[in-house]
């Protein structure tokens, strides 16, 4: 039997392969248009061209290089290598040094000096610096985390520094067969070009806990270890995705490779940023744990307890009832939020994932032998 393929979150540590996912590189450019033009060469070159400038590009290139070439240049100024590090004390003299034991990439964010990269990118280091494309290092600091979507936000100090943040387009749009470019740092190798396409979209990818990333874009574009927190760009130059993983039998890449929809990264990096966390919706509700309600023989969430005067006791939900001996001997069970099946705390998680505060959800809930509806607003929880 032949090895079974698997997923491979992109980095690098102490050269043995941790993590995968791409880094890409943005531009300003327009969309070119989708005509037979784009394979066809330039009609004319641009006056900085004409004179044989350092930028100049040579001619007779057709007019789907010149777009890959020009964005690859707008976008390298805004693609960084994030070093992970660990402290080591040595045993003798009890100085600690500190030693990098992963790599990976990513990208400007703001000129704040905000870098978005992957979770994994930084999972288990101590501490952080970024590199720029011009060599220079600057030690980095974690903003904020998001496993359940993993992504994460360092800061650097640009004092002195002229920093650029990548345009952030939108994922909701994109389409099958849409050309996107990556700009990485591949087994340490710096600044690293690939291009393919979008080659599917609305998959699912998992991460920690059993939670999910929702609509993830697959690519055909190369995704290497030290690719991870990269941004996939389409030709305009627009950040679409964050490079996270690849689909592979052996660890390198074999054509499949997975980026979180910007539309997610959109709706979660400025809530780190702000917060240091993200600021979720909730039923403000305790429940059984996972492994309990299945020694009980149910896959769903049971409720343990509801605060009197909060939205859910207001809706209607009840906490669980007890016997003299402290069994219990009745709970409200929920089965779904807005008819998506709740079988775990994950699924609970991402069945709420996209609601707000305040918002009216109905759920789905089993008292007894009735199964009722019962809507209710979020509240505001946290992790």
């Amino acid at each position: 039997m032949g090895r079974r393929p698997r997923l491979v979150l992109s980095a690098l540590a102490g050269g043995a392969l941790l993590t995968c996912g791409l880094f890409l590189g943005a531009s300003f450019l327009t969309t070119p248009s989708p005509s037979t033009a784009q394979d066809q060469p330039a009609p004319n070159e641009t006056d900085a061209d004409a004179a044989g400038g350092t930028n100049a590009l040579p001619p007779g290139l057709l007019q789907s290089e010149r777009n890959t070439i020009e964005v690859f240049r707008r976008a390298g100024p805004s693609v960084v290598f994030v070093t992970n590090n660990a402290l080591l004390r040595d045993f003798f003299s009890t100085d600690v040094s500190e030693v990098p034991q992963g790599t990976g990439s990513g990208f400007l964010w703001d000129e704040h000096g905000h870098v978005v990269t992957n979770y994994h990118v930084l999972q288990n280091g101590q501490t952080f610096s970024i590199t720029l494309p011009n060599g220079t290092s600057r030690e980095a600091r974690v903003v904020g985390v998001e496993p359940r979507k993993d992504l994460a936000v360092l800061h650097f100090d640009t004092q002195g520094l002229s920093v650029q943040a990548l345009p952030v387009g939108r994922s909701e749009t994109l389409l099958v067969g849409q050309k996107v470019l990556a700009i990485g740092n591949p087994f340490g190798l710096d600044r690293t070009l690939t291009t393919g396409v979008i080659s599917a979209l609305g998959r699912e990818f998992p991460t920690q806990g059993g939670f999910v990333i929702e609509d993830v874009i697959q690519t055909d574009a190369s995704i290497n270890p030290g690719n991870s927190g990269g941004p996939l760009l389409d030709s305009a130059g627009r950040v679409v995705g964050v490079n996270t993983a690849i689909f592979s039998p052996s660890g390198a890449s074999a054509g499949i490779g997975f980026a979180i929809p910007i539309d997610t990264v959109a709706r979660i990096v400025p809530q780190l940023i702000r917060f240091g966390q993200v600021r979720r919706a909730g039923l403000g509700v305790r429940v059984v744990a996972d492994h309990i309600a299945r020694s009980w023989g149910l896959q769903a969430i049971v409720v343990r307890e509801v605060a009197s005067g909060s939205n859910a006791a207001q809706a209607g939900l009840r906490s669980m009832e007890f016997d003299r001996r402290g069994r219990p001997v009745a709970a409200d069970v929920i089965t779904a939020v807005e008819g998506q099946l709740t079988r775990s705390y994950a699924e609970l998680a991402n069945a709420l994932d996209d609601r707000k505060p305040g918002e009216l959800v109905v759920l789905t809930v089993v008292r007894g032998e009735e199964t009722i509806p019962i809507e209710m607003k979020l509240e505001e929880v946290g992790r």
